[in-house]
């Protein structure tokens, strides 16, 4: 039921559904590059005799436009077929394990509901952890060709974010730990009818679902502030230090917007990866 074994038993289905990730994300990387080339194509069309010189570039974006949203189509329309059939299987092997080991309904109930969260994982998490990924690195690729410094100037933030990362990752590992301990006593809480344990059941949980996003927002104001300080910096080197043609610095500033927003979304997948290690621990996986 880890993530391994689940990979493993149903390997063909995910790899072409993350091909599928990869080959959308890669298109939509090169999107920019393409559509500053169609910018300077339609400017020097403007100013040129020769009409036609902008078909070449047009065609080319709209190509990479029709595959990146051709094939993301495709993938969200194959993706239920493949995940709701995993969560079919390790639901009814999370039941067979409760009752083998003499479990109590409302834990078993509990960690079936839990395990949700590794086809979550496979279905939107780690799908969105390489297109992060392609975002982040594309971005840092592509801003070489502009310019080393640009690129290197955004690599700068790696040594900060894990920093914070390593801190984040332990702080929410306890908290996760809470939160499931927690949400295995829903049945037995509900069995009591009792308004005032019932309630306090919550607020236990919404205690720990605070002390989460606490956290979260920690991390995210840290990663703010770094990447206020690159964008700063990458602006006032494309801008002043280089001659960059219109179409160039629109795909700059793309780049660079690509790199921020697909930084500043770390906090989120990390707390989810965060939690499928907890779950693994908890359902004791490993050993059978």
């Amino acid at each position: 039921m880890i993530l391994s074994q689940l990979f493993r038993r149903y390997y063909r289905s995910i790899l072409f559904a993350l091909s599928l990730v990869v080959i959308e994300n890669v298109a939509w990387i090169v999107e920019p590059t393409l559509f500053g080339n169609v910018i300077d194509a339609f400017i020097d069309k403007s100013v040129s005799q020769d009409s036609a010189r902008f078909i070449v570039p047009l065609m080319i974006w709209i190509g990479v436009f029709l595959v990146n949203s051709g094939v993301g189509a495709l993938r969200r329309a194959f993706d239920q077929k493949i995940y709701l059939t995993m969560f079919s299987h390790i639901a009814v092997q999370v039941a067979e394990t409760g009752k083998e080991r003499g479990e109590t309904v409302s834990k078993t109930v509990a960690r079936a509901e839990l395990s949700r969260e590794f086809i979550n994982f496979f279905q939107y998490r780690f799908p969105e952890i390489m297109e992060q990924s392609i975002a982040i690195g594309g971005a840092v690729i592509a801003l070489y060709f502009f310019d080393w410094r640009i690129s290197l100037t955004c690599l700068f933030i790696v040594i900060p974010l894990l920093l914070i990362t390593k801190l984040y990752t332990k702080k929410v590992m306890t908290l996760q730990t809470d939160l499931h301990d927690t949400k295995e006593e829903a049945f037995d809480v509900f069995s009591t009818q009792d308004a005032d344990v019932i309630r306090k059941y919550y607020q236990r949980i919404a205690h720990n679902e605070k002390r989460i996003a606490y956290w979260g927002a920690l991390n995210f104001g840290f990663i703010r502030i770094c990447l206020l300080g690159i964008f700063l910096l990458v602006l006032y080197i494309s801008i002043d230090l280089d001659d960059f043609t219109t179409g160039s610095i629109y795909s700059i500033v793309a780049y660079l917007w690509t790199f921020v927003t697909s930084t500043e979304y770390l906090p989120e997948l990390l707390e989810s990866s965060t939690s499928i290690r907890e779950i693994s621990r908890r359902l004791d996986v490993e050993g059978e």
